[in-house]
């Protein structure tokens, strides 16, 4: 199966061990995934105002591209698959609210008018999404080293289930996550924090407000008997990993737990190299090891 896959500017920066490990796990369940050539920053944050047409250029020229390789023959179908909880929020949102107004879509070609029109063709999908279209027995027909002892508290965050018509599973109740990990022979410990925001929003001009919600889903995670916190979402896996150490200044019976990409579990899993885990602040190594995994 070729698919499109657009990573976004961040897993080629902070969280390259998502990229790595994304193309690990797609390899072995039989994905090849392209990179659209010239792609570009997805704009990053969706825009809310009806009358803003400016940020739907960048998600829009990501979706011709995609277009472009589907005219060329190069994939499969006109799918394009997204791991960043960012990008796929801005992705399908740009792409639905454009399809849906004509009148932007024509302003949108206009101010593109060396870009071939957007035909409207393409379907933005979480790999998430297209993991459990293959099925949980084709992902437990993978596993070369199953998750055995390992406690996983799959933590969603904000921007793969919200808005409610465009989120990759139910917001209030989402399971795709704990599905996966159960296919992969990992021990499910769940809790009502798993949608809930870890401040991203806040990250820069409000850090203290970003720690104390990371701290919140941090210690759920630990009284629920977590061993590894597993997310899909590069702000999230800075919120609730690269901080720890700041908050632990503020938090002084916080000892801290490793928290991972679900795609860095899923190469483990499958028994492939490209883990990234040296990459993950904090180490998850230890854990790992501690359960006989690495």
């Amino acid at each position: 199966m070729r698919l499109a896959y657009y990573p976004g500017c961040t897993m080629k920066t902070d969280a390259k061990n998502f990229d790595e490990s994304t193309y690990s796990a797609a390899e072995a369940l039989g994905i090849e995934l392209l990179e659209p050539t010239r792609w570009n920053c997805c704009g990053t944050v969706h825009a809310l105002a009806k009358d803003n047409v400016m940020n739907y250029l960048a998600p829009i020229r990501n979706l011709i591209r995609v277009e472009q390789m589907n005219e060329a023959e190069l994939v499969d179908d006109k799918r394009v698959v997204t791991q960043c909880a960012m990008c796929y929020n801005t992705l399908k949102r740009a792409n639905a609210d454009a399809k849906a107004d004509p009148d932007k879509m024509g302003k949108i070609r206009d101010f593109m008018e060396k870009e071939p029109n957007y035909q409207g063709s393409v379907n933005v999908v979480h790999m998430l999404e297209l993991i459990k279209g293959l099925g949980w027995d084709e992902v437990k027909s993978k596993v070369v080293k199953p998750l055995d002892g390992l406690k996983v508290f799959p933590y969603y965050g904000c921007l793969l289930l919200r808005p409610r018509e465009y989120g990759i599973d139910d917001p209030d109740h989402p399971t795709v996550m704990e599905d996966l990990f159960e296919a992969l022979g990992a021990e499910v410990v769940d809790n009502p924090y798993k949608a809930k925001c870890c401040g991203a929003y806040h990250a820069v001009h409000l850090k203290e407000v970003a720690a104390d919600l990371s701290y919140r889903i941090l210690r759920q995670a630990q009284e629920a008997g977590a061993d590894i916190i597993v997310t899909a979402c590069p702000l999230c896996q800075f919120n609730l990993g690269d901080r720890q150490n700041e908050i632990k200044k503020h938090q002084r019976e916080f000892e801290g737990i490793p928290v991972v990409y679900y795609t860095q579990l899923m190469a483990l899993a499958f028994g492939k190299e490209g883990t990234g885990f040296e990459q993950n602040i904090p180490d998850p190594v230890p854990v790992l090891e501690e359960k006989g995994l690495l």
